[in-house]
């Protein structure tokens, strides 16, 4: 299968991955980079950090800054759009799954 085709379908992945966590606690770049690799997802910090930038935009996820041994460090946690929308994320995977099981 093309590459691209499979980067655009797990980048919609990534962003249920970011979503559930941010919903679990509060969530920063690097850990979230950690999670992904455990989860076999390979993305570099120039593919994460616009994921999040796009998705604070969006009003999915608020940002707030802290500062830890003296580097700003951004925690991201979930909105109410945010959940609204991992909600309903759940819900269609959880349709395809039993459909392409």
């Amino acid at each position: 299968m093309d590459n691209k085709v499979l980067r655009k379908l797990f980048l919609g992945f990534i962003q249920i991955h970011i979503l559930h966590h941010a919903k679990e606690e509060e969530i920063y770049g690097t850990w979230m980079l950690e999670e992904l690799r455990e989860h076999g997802y390979e993305i570099s910090a120039g593919t994460l950090y616009p994921i999040l930038h796009s998705m604070e935009k969006d009003k999915l996820l608020d940002k707030k800054e802290v500062n830890v041994d003296g580097k700003i460090r951004k925690y991201y946690s979930i909105t109410n759009k945010g959940e609204s929308v991992l909600n309903e994320a759940r819900a269609k995977a959880y349709e395809l799954f039993k459909e392409i099981n």
